[in-house]
């Protein structure tokens, strides 16, 4: 099952096949639209001239890797953050999976674990975990015991709520007009500051 998000095909086909890819864009989908945010890793091979490790992000010189975030168009609206967070997911990766992206969620053995290990990445707060578990599940057919309770509301059938339902500009138009309800309905709170990349919730983030 590939991912069918809306960026252009080879974004689309590195989502798909490179696990480390995929969980670059996640991260990066925060205060930024998800096209942006999906369409980044593939921006980064292209930087780099390759598709990079786990370990050779990890053990990447921060300043080059900031900079190369930086280039415009930057990667994202925060550059040296959002870097240094892709670094240290990088780092768990590769030290902890034995820099096997995919294995964070092919060797789960239910839907809690996998809960678990996303929500222990930088940049995976609760809701985040439940939508990239809700993703896996729908897009990419990585469905362990459990998984949507694990992941619920985002695992619901038929929804159009996050990134997780979005297959084309249809589904997408629905995702955005959803969030822009919440939006409306939360008018009147106390806004949040648009400094830096701070908590994770289904509300604060631009498309997730």
């Amino acid at each position: 099952m590939p991912i069918a998000l809306p960026v252009d095909d080879e974004a689309n086909e590195l989502l798909s096949r490179n696990p480390l890819a995929l969980l670059i864009g996640m991260l990066l989908d925060q205060q930024i639209p998800l096209e942006r945010a999906f369409s980044a890793p593939a921006d980064l091979v292209r930087r780099l001239g390759h598709e990079p490790t786990a370990e050779e992000l990890a053990d990447f010189s921060p300043g080059e890797l900031v900079a190369i975030f930086s280039r415009r168009p930057a990667l994202h609206r925060f550059p040296k953050a959002m870097a240094a967070r892709v670094q240290a997911l990088a780092r768990i990766i590769a030290d902890d999976y034995d820099g096997d992206a995919a294995a964070v969620w092919t060797t789960a053995t239910s839907g809690a674990e996998l809960i678990k290990r996303v929500s222990a990445l930088p940049g995976f707060g609760a809701a985040k975990a439940r939508i990239f578990v809700a993703l896996l599940g729908k897009q990419l057919g990585v469905r362990p015991d459990g998984w949507r309770e694990a992941s619920v509301p985002f695992s619901a059938e038929g929804s159009y709520i996050s990134v997780a339902d979005i297959v084309d500009e249809d589904s997408l138009g629905k995702v955005r007009s959803y969030k822009q309800q919440l939006k409306a309905a939360a008018k009147g709170s106390a806004p949040g500051k648009d400094s830096a990349p701070g908590k994770d919730t289904a509300t604060n983030q631009e498309s997730s």
